[in-house]
């Protein structure tokens, strides 16, 4: 089925055919329903990729994650689709599992498929080559849960570095002074903030973080936390908090804590980092610091819809503020 059928049924030209499908705002009411009352009898469905040949660009945006297995991406995946679906646009999920390479290959088969634009959480602190490219060659990039410089592109993301220093007072309110730190990998941005600011409080309340105590890890998965934190547990002096870089460390680590025999909050404190809808759920409830996923998703998809479609359109920094949310794993620690 064509669009010149479409037309001969609806007693129009072609050329009112296609603005109805594409700017339905410049046709009369009245044409408007014929044509659309043709499309329906005919079962007409118009073929994105002839469009796509013809230099028009995809109703589709590109979502590139670190890892979709995370419940926070999951919610950041929300957002997005909400402020897409306002448009009648599609939502590309990629997941590049922290891999630079893999990232790049993703960002060149979105750009093949000329969507609209791409949201995206780099793997590594700065961008990459192909991410500059990309976004010379006309694909719009906005990065997502990242901040950049605001003349270069649009960015929305979170001040880690005050999440990392609310997570530290709150311990230190508690009364804690042998505290741990079970981060992600260093190259990833928000790992960096979260620990640049929960070291900038200990280091206002005179204290330091031992190196035994400060632990990187190359994944950020239940397991990990899990593995980290019987390695906290083993040596003298072990610390009674830890934070952790994200929800599912500290859910490991909560695990690992529990395994050992020990209780949480009175043996070991545990604070966690997004705010992953289980977090609550968790067998001792989860204290973290919550970053809103759905609204991080949904004003950095509005940012790209307006880039790629707006010629007037000015790049914008928005940054959210963390928050503290207190549960069972650190409240009702009795002081140290």
């Amino acid at each position: 089925m064509t669009i010149r059928e479409v037309a001969e049924r609806a007693g129009v030209s072609v050329g009112t055919v296609s603005n109805a499908l594409n700017r339905p705002h410049l046709v009369a009411q009245e044409t408007l329903s014929r044509v659309q009352t043709a499309i329906q009898d005919l079962g007409f469905v118009r073929n994105a990729a002839a469009r796509q040949m013809r230099g028009a660009r995809s109703p589709a945006i590109g979502l590139v994650v670190l890892d979709v297995d995370n419940p926070f991406f999951t919610a950041v995946a929300r957002g997005v689709e909400a402020a897409a679906n306002e448009v009648d646009h599609l939502v590309i999920v990629c997941n590049s599992g922290g891999d630079r390479a893999r990232e790049q290959r993703q960002l060149k088969l979105l750009e093949e498929q000329k969507v609209a634009g791409v949201l995206m959480t780099p793997a590594g602190r700065r961008p990459t080559a192909v991410h500059r490219d990309v976004r010379e060659r006309g694909t719009p990039i906005v990065l997502l849960d990242r901040l950049a410089t605001p003349d270069k592109q649009c960015s929305v993301g979170v001040d880690d570095v005050s999440g990392g220093r609310i997570a530290a007072e709150h311990l230190l309110e508690l009364g804690h002074t042998r505290l741990a730190l079970i981060n992600g990998p260093q190259s990833v941005a928000q790992c960096g903030d979260r620990r640049e600011g929960f070291l900038d409080a200990l280091s206002g309340a005179g204290l330091e973080l031992r190196e035994i105590d400060d632990i990187e890890m190359g994944e950020m998965t239940i397991p990990a936390g899990e593995q980290a934190a019987r390695r906290l547990l083993r040596q003298r002096g072990a610390p009674t908090a830890i934070f952790c870089a994200n929800d599912l460390l500290a859910l490991g680590a909560e695990h690992a804590i529990l395994s050992a025999g020990k209780s949480i909050p009175g043996d070991v404190a545990v604070i966690g980092y997004d705010d992953v809808p289980f977090a609550a759920m968790a067998f001792v409830s989860l204290t973290t610091v919550r970053q809103p996923a759905y609204e991080l998703g949904y004003e950095s998809a509005q940012l790209l819809l307006d880039e790629a479609s707006n010629d007037d359109h000015d790049h914008q920094r928005v940054v959210f503020e963390p928050e503290l949310v207190v549960r069972k794993s650190t409240r009702g620690h009795s002081r140290h």
